[in-house]
């Protein structure tokens, strides 16, 4: 027997290489978890975590909600579309306007003028009227008798053709309003007899005393308008023809008349040729 077979050895059991694989297997595994944990909690301590939703599921009412909603804001753009329109349009009348106006003024401010040189100038005619006027009121207290004294000169020119034409129409009828050929009133045919010279006179024995200039009547000539009453205000009207005689449509009584002045002495005489 061997000297060393009852000695017992102080070596420990051998483990199978399948226990140690194991168990270095499980180890790892602790390790590595730790290690995933550790590091895991050192990246949540440096960054924040982020939440992750889960989005709704686009149902069927949703989608008609959505489609609403783009309806209703086409026709906002559409509405702020139409607005704009007639804010230009707005303002485009605004400036027309604007610019009509300032062309109704200028119109009016020319209408205004022409009215005050137009005032003027009857103020000024109406002036020289009333000095013509207070002339004749001096002349005319001398009567009949200084009115057959006129001039008895001979009728030329447009004279003479008034003169032949009033003589030619003695005879005839009168008719108020009536402008010939077969009949006149008193400024009708003064009216007519003047229009053969191609002289064309208000119709009216008020406005026939002031178509012209105003002249005595110690100063008469052939042509003259002889009217009765005041200047403007007449209500008879004749035409001296010379040789102190004149021709006028007198009434319905007697028609048209050659008259001396004296028949019936005028207020006034007026010259338009």
């Amino acid at each position: 027997m061997s000297h060393t077979a009852h000695i017992r050895s102080h070596r420990k059991p051998r483990r199978s290489a399948s226990t140690l694989a194991m168990r270095a297997g499980v180890a790892g595994g602790v390790l590595s978890t730790l290690a995933v944990a550790g590091a895991s909690g050192s990246a949540n301590a440096a960054e924040p975590v982020t939440q992750t939703l889960e989005l709704p599921t686009l149902t069927a009412d949703l989608a008609a909600q959505v489609a609403q909603s783009a309806d209703a804001t086409q026709q906002a753009a559409a509405n702020y579309e139409l607005q704009a329109e007639r804010d230009a349009a707005a303002a485009n009348a605004a400036k027309q306007a604007k610019s009509d106006l300032a062309e109704a003024k200028q119109k009016a401010a020319e209408a205004k003028k022409k009215a005050q040189e137009d005032a003027r100038k009857a103020a000024a005619a109406r002036a020289a009227r009333s000095a013509e006027r207070t002339t004749l009121a001096t002349t005319a207290s001398t009567g009949a008798s200084t009115s057959t004294s006129t001039s008895t000169s001979t009728a030329t020119g447009s004279a003479a053709a008034i003169v032949s034409f009033v003589k030619a129409q003695v005879g005839k009828a009168y008719v108020s309003g009536a402008t010939g050929p077969s009949a006149y009133d008193c400024s009708g045919l003064v009216q007519t007899a003047f229009k053969q010279v191609g002289i064309s006179l208000p119709r009216v024995s008020q406005d026939q005393s002031t178509a012209g200039t105003q002249v005595s009547l110690s100063n008469l000539q052939p042509g003259d308008i002889l009217y009765w009453g005041s200047a403007g205000s007449a209500y008879h009207v004749a035409v001296y023809v010379g040789d102190g005689m004149f021709v006028g449509a007198q009434n319905p009584s007697s028609g048209v008349q050659e008259k001396p002045l004296s028949y019936d002495p005028p207020t006034g005489a007026v010259r338009v040729l």
